[in-house]
């Protein structure tokens, strides 16, 4: 089969890389890619959202299988454009990826279908939103309801802070249109985990669950940012938590879509919060995470192709899925200054040192320059070590990371560190 990859992070080379030990598999596209994808997969300079340029180009190129790594192009309604056109891709559709791309109607089909979040108030008026924030409880979450790149959730922990964040996304349009609306909700204690499944409109299958590292700075401090590390599996996430998340969140998930008229086919990505009452849901994607899935497909035992194949055709009942005993930890190499203003183009080094089996160096922010390949991006690489333990998974990842090196590279030094914590609590 010829498959195609759309998108150009991190998150697209571990999927290159996974789906190219597939026995189906003949050759891997990648659209647009980066200088880590070109070495694994032809890439092809198409924007990730030129629908009608990525349809022509699967068409010429007799592409069997399409699979889509960001959420923009999901939201927009690639997924419907190919169908239409005969052309089999993993995803859901525009209806489906509204889950992702509006928080409002993702807060609304929880309450409606009562499942578990925080309480939450939604405003289109900047005053009403303000004198919200003086009569209600701190600390608060202000989300803006559109697409922000991961950076659209702002913890506020005192009031200030709220009226800040509003004027962020509501005054000066940080987020465009995506700051139509915000919704300021309470802001939940606990510990927060990634769990994904691949759903196929009625059954689901699951991934390692993972933890993900927003924070730019150790101890998470600082801004947030789309991604700074993960691991998994989150040792938090006990068969009998897991069951609970199955029943009270996922599967009620998939039935309310399916009775919006919205049934749910491709990756279903809950974010967590763990608190004292249980799970509770903080945001849904409609897409792999970045980084969760550099720890997450490394674990991955089964045939990653063959399963999204059977989601698409509604079959997973029948899909048998394994996952690889161990863990595995991801951390993220990022440009300096990074969530803010950063420069491009510093050559990076050490990517050809001798590097063991169990690392993965997946590329995110990269590009060839000449004979050089040089960063692009705010995330450069994501460096990812497979271990039995989470600490030895630590210590094989961070003694790759300290072999490379470019102008300005910065990566937090406690990725994984919770887990290691928790465990020692048991």
């Amino acid at each position: 089969m010829n498959v195609l990859v759309i998108g150009s992070g991190g998150r697209e080379h571990a999927l290159v890389w996974k789906l190219k030990q597939s026995k189906l598999v003949t050759t891997v596209f990648c659209a647009p890619g980066n200088a880590g994808i070109a070495m694994e997969a032809q890439c092809v300079d198409i924007d990730a959202t030129d629908i009608n340029g990525l349809l022509r180009f699967a068409r010429d190129t007799k592409i069997d299988f399409t699979v889509v790594g960001p959420e923009a192009p999901l939201v927009i309604g690639i997924v419907d454009e190919f169908e239409k056109n005969g052309m089999p891709i993993f995803g859901p559709s525009q209806k489906a990826a509204e889950l992702e791309g509006s928080k409002v109607f993702m807060k609304y089909l929880l309450e409606k279908y009562d499942i578990p979040t925080a309480q939450y108030r939604v405003f289109k008026e900047y005053e009403d939103a303000v004198a919200f924030i003086k009569n209600t409880g701190i600390p608060v979450v202000v989300k803006a309801d559109g697409l922000a790149a991961g950076k659209g959730a702002i913890v506020c922990n005192n009031r200030q802070e709220a009226f800040d964040a509003l004027d962020i996304i509501m005054k000066k349009r940080a987020f465009g249109d995506a700051g139509n609306q915000v919704i300021i909700e309470e802001c939940l204690q606990g510990y927060e985990v990634s769990v994904l499944a691949i759903a196929d409109g009625e059954d689901l299958i699951y991934l390692a669950p993972a933890q993900d590292h927003k924070r730019i700075l150790d101890n998470d401090e600082g801004p947030n940012t789309g991604g700074m590390g993960a691991y998994a599996p989150a040792p938090q996430i006990t068969p009998e938590l897991m069951m609970r998340i199955h029943h009270e969140i996922m599967l009620p998930t998939l039935k309310g879509m399916a009775l919006e008229d919205r049934p749910y086919k491709g990756v279903l990505y809950a974010g967590l919060m763990i608190t004292a009452s249980g799970p509770k849901v903080l945001e849904y994607n409609c897409r792999f995470g970045d980084p969760e899935t550099q720890a997450i497909l490394p674990l991955t035992k089964s045939d990653l192709l063959q399963a999204m194949m059977a989601a698409r055709d509604g079959m997973l009942k029948d899909m048998e899925w394994e996952n690889h005993p161990g863990a595995a930890v991801c951390v993220v190499i990022a440009s300096g200054g990074y969530p803010g203003h950063y420069e491009k183009g510093k050559p990076i080094l050490g990517l050809d040192s001798r590097i063991d089996d169990n690392i993965m160096v997946f590329h995110a922010g990269t590009r060839w320059e000449g004979e050089n390949i040089v960063t692009s991006g705010g995330r450069v690489l994501g460096v990812t070590a497979v271990g039995n333990t989470i600490k030895e998974a630590i210590n094989s990842v961070y003694k790759a990371v300290g072999k490379i090196a470019f102008d300005g590279a910065y990566y937090r030094k406690d990725i994984g560190a919770k887990a290691v914590k928790y465990q020692e609590t048991l």
